[in-house]
């Protein structure tokens, strides 16, 4: 059954031109609608690990965990920090469905994935969005993952495909884990159906923790053949007590 909600019928205010700011309500002035003093507010990614996206205090290096063991995926692009009003964002659009929120920051990542191929990061052959169980897709009634893959693939021109991987079995939500059970839940928990072999790929997700499912979904791809595997996601979560 396709739980997903038929995304092109759905009418966005973030369509119209003279459209008002879905964080304070005044003028967007923009063609998205996010007014430019609160786009400046939002906690941009600065600095980070060239690997995982980990804030770090300087540009050009790698995280103590990357440098011990080099992820299956090559490098995460992330906007910003998992940090307010992002949080909030996220936690509305993935858990009370307000869809123009989605798809704003899915248009916000659109450009920065445009930005960064134009300063020559590799164009990927597929956007792959993370798998939902069937059980929490019945609940949830909707795969964010699923669409901000949908929405970033008619912006950047890249296909994607939500066949080609499959969460094979029923894992406890990852929230109250700590990193080391993270990995122990999503251990073989992900498969991929086929036509990866040979290709460029890129994970669809909204957040990116400890990296637990980019890691094991990665890993999946790999052994199936990729050549290579990158993530996409909206926003990363910091270190504990990294401000």
């Amino acid at each position: 059954m396709n739980c997903q909600p038929y995304w092109k019928a759905l009418v966005y205010k973030c369509s119209i031109i003279n459209q008002s700011c879905l964080l304070c309500d005044d003028p967007a002035g923009q063609h998205y609608p996010l007014c430019m003093a609160c786009e400046q507010e939002l906690p941009w990614l600065g600095d980070h690990c060239q690997h995982c996206a980990l804030s770090l205090p300087m540009a050009g290096l790698t995280c103590a965990q990357c440098c011990r063991r080099l992820p299956a995926f090559e490098q995460v692009i992330a906007l910003w920090h998992f940090g307010f009003p992002v949080d909030t964002l996220i936690s509305r659009f993935k858990h009370n469905r307000h869809w123009p929120m989605g798809r704003l920051m899915a248009e916000l990542l659109g450009h920065g994935v445009l930005h960064r191929f134009a300063e020559g990061l590799p164009r990927p052959d597929l956007l792959l969005p993370v798998p939902l169980a069937r059980r929490r897709l019945r609940e949830r009634g909707f795969n964010q993952a699923g669409m901000l893959g949908r929405w970033l693939s008619a912006q950047v021109g890249i296909p994607c495909d939500e066949r080609l991987l499959l969460r094979t079995r029923e894992t406890p939500a990852q929230q109250r884990l700590d990193a080391k059970a993270r990995r122990r839940n999503l251990r073989q928990a992900f498969a991929v159906t086929g036509g990866v072999k040979g290709k460029h790929v890129a994970i669809v997700d909204d957040v990116l923790t400890t990296g637990a499912t980019a890691q094991a979904i990665a890993q999946a791809l790999r052994k199936a053949g990729a050549q290579r595997v990158d993530v996409y996601c909206l926003a990363r979560t910091p270190k504990p007590g990294y401000v």
